[in-house]
């Protein structure tokens, strides 16, 4: 399919807003200046919305436009939609969480919502406490249940722990830390929490054509930071013995699709560049092979780092599958969207900057 095959060729490019499962699109038409919806592997969504905040009052004589609380308050959930057709999609659900006002020298007063997805309840609790015998899904769903949440998770099930400790963090941060001891990332929509590894993770597959849908694009491929690989270390107290855990290239193989992995180039040019983790005491050996593989696994796949720049498309986001074409062989094909940035003004309307990584690069 190509970029445009399933969006209109004339569309509005501006958002739809709706409040508290009410769609106001007035404010979306007439109000909104400038929009900003941002995520990343760290799951948490925010959005920043720009209106302006000048018009006719109860009275009929001009003054603030939201200062009121009647349209925007704290807590307010708000939905955010765009695009048309095939790619249109909903870019951000979330509660309002900060109202900030402009006082511009030569343009009427603004008002800046600012809103986060479901994720902040996670971000704002802080505890101290232990999980006993438990595995990582164990651990998520207990904090999903503590926050509402339904979960739906598809994390290894192994290793399990004896005991671990959350010391004076988020909800929020604990669990990014866990997921990511599997290889595995955290996000939420509406109100459900997900884990699952990137090489699992398939959000919407989109297909962006440089000079077509794809506006601007920069990529790298650098091998400063590869690793041939990675060993983790520890002591089995019960056993007396070492532990050791090692991944090496076979670890990300399954996501090259059929191209050469940064690892294995490191390896050809330069020979054994082997890293140890020491920040990190598995006390098993289930414990220090995931480890092993879940940190040369994120290590390998920033292999290949690009920035993009596309037409408004809300199918863009974390987790989604984006084919490129036009960029020549070496640089053609699926990379996986780790970062994504929806801006909306009147100038330039809808456009989505977006970032990538992948762990290889086309065999020549």
């Amino acid at each position: 399919m190509g970029d445009f095959g399933s969006t209109p060729a004339v569309y509005s490019a501006r958002p739809r807003i709706t409040l508290d499962g009410t769609a106001r699109p007035v404010l979306a038409a007439e109000g909104l200046l400038t929009l900003l919806v941002e995520e990343t592997t760290d799951g948490l969504y925010r959005c920043e919305a720009t209106f302006g905040n000048w018009g006719p009052s109860g009275d009929g004589a001009p003054n603030f436009a939201f200062f009121d609380r009647q349209t925007f308050d704290f807590g307010t959930r708000i939905v955010l939609e765009a695009g048309a057709g095939g790619s249109a999609a909903q870019l951000f659900d979330g509660v309002i969480t900060g109202l900030e006002a402009h006082y511009p020298n030569a343009r009427p007063p603004e008002l800046t919502v600012l809103a986060e997805d479901r994720l902040q309840d996670l971000r704002m609790t802080r505890r101290t406490r232990t999980f006993e015998d438990v595995t990582t899904e164990d651990v998520l769903n207990q904090v999903a249940s503590e926050h509402g949440l339904q979960a739906v998770l598809d994390v290894p099930a192994e290793p399990s722990y004896a005991v671990l400790a959350q010391v004076n963090q988020s909800d929020l941060a604990f669990l990014r830390d866990r997921v990511r001891s599997v290889d595995a990332e955290v996000w939420i929509t509406g109100d459900t929490l997900y884990a699952q590894r990137r090489s699992d993770r398939r959000e919407d597959e989109v297909t962006l054509t440089y000079g077509q849908g794809l506006r601007e694009f920069s990529v790298l491929a650098d091998l400063a930071h590869q690793c041939t690989a990675f060993v983790v270390s520890g002591w089995d107290s019960e056993a007396k013995e070492r532990i050791t855990g090692r991944a090496d290239a076979h670890a990300v193989q399954g996501e090259t699709d059929g191209g050469e992995s940064g690892p294995a180039i490191l390896q050809d040019a330069f020979g054994d560049r082997i890293e140890q983790m020491v920040h990190t005491v598995p006390f098993t050996e289930a414990e220090a092979r995931p480890h092993a593989e879940a940190a040369f696994r994120q290590r390998a796949r920033r292999f290949v780092e690009g920035r993009g720049v596309a037409l408004g498309d809300a199918r863009l986001r974390v987790g989604a599958r984006v084919t490129l074409r036009g960029l020549g062989r070496l640089f053609n094909g699926a990379y996986t969207v780790v970062g994504v940035q929806h801006t909306f003004d009147i100038p330039t309307g809808f456009r989505t900057r977006f970032d990538v990584q992948r762990p290889a690069i086309d065999v020549p």
